[in-house]
């Protein structure tokens, strides 16, 4: 089965469930609701001729700045130091969003499945009852994003420490975090602190030029 094959079959499957498709590099991502994602899963594993009975990762993503520069040059525009997205800029909607890579083994063909939660709620129905190797994935999504599972049998923190502040992979989370860990002497024990490291900027201040552009435009 080749992607567009694919892509009408998952079509016909689900039908006005997807709210969009999108067919990148080899693959496609489908886009569903929060409240359909569990659904739309167990379709995808139990239907004989997509038999996605493999869950590769599940992993948040954060698109708050998606699609804005980081820094801006006039030389620099199209060469490659800018880290800006010039295309499919996201400005409205919800920020985060619960992402599901899933394969079939029988069919050799992937899909990926997307799905928005609201900002104010962050909550998305685990899969862990259709592929238990959701567990660890879904709360290493809520431990870095913060994004909650519902139903998941035991989510809490996989990769940060349990007295941990905040969510870090998060696009205002601050590079150096909010507290920092030292062993106190006095107490004779581990203590949290304040962080002590002072921000620092990462933007380069100075982009000089390359020889190897100014040739291409001389050639034009």
């Amino acid at each position: 089965m080749n992607i567009e094959t694919l892509k009408e079959r998952v079509i016909e499957l689900l039908g006005d469930t997807i709210l969009n498709t999108t067919v990148h590099v080899g693959e496609l991502t489908i886009e569903v609701n929060a409240t359909d994602c569990h659904a739309v899963c167990l379709k995808l594993r139990d239907t004989a001729d997509l038999a996605f009975e493999q869950l590769m990762d599940v992993c948040g993503v954060d698109y708050l700045t998606y699609g804005q520069d980081q820094w801006k040059t006039d030389k620099a525009a199209n060469t490659g130091f800018s880290r800006g997205v010039k295309v499919m800029k996201r400005d409205e909607g919800p920020r985060f969003a619960a992402v599901y890579h899933l394969l079939s083994l029988v069919h050799n063909h992937r899909i990926r499945v997307k799905a928005f939660v609201d900002d104010n709620d962050l909550t998305i129905k685990s899969v862990n009852d259709i592929w238990p190797s959701a567990n660890w994935f879904e709360r290493e999504a809520y431990d870095l994003y913060g994004i909650m599972f519902e139903g998941h049998p035991d989510l809490r923190r996989i990769l940060t420490d349990y007295g941990f502040i905040g969510h870090p992979f998060r696009k205002d989370f601050p590079i150096s975090g909010y507290v920092e860990v030292r062993y106190d002497e006095v107490q004779q024990r581990v203590i949290y602190q304040p962080v002590s490291i002072e921000p620092r900027t990462l933007v380069p201040k100075v982009i000089r030029d390359d020889n190897r552009y100014l040739i291409e435009e001389e050639g034009k």
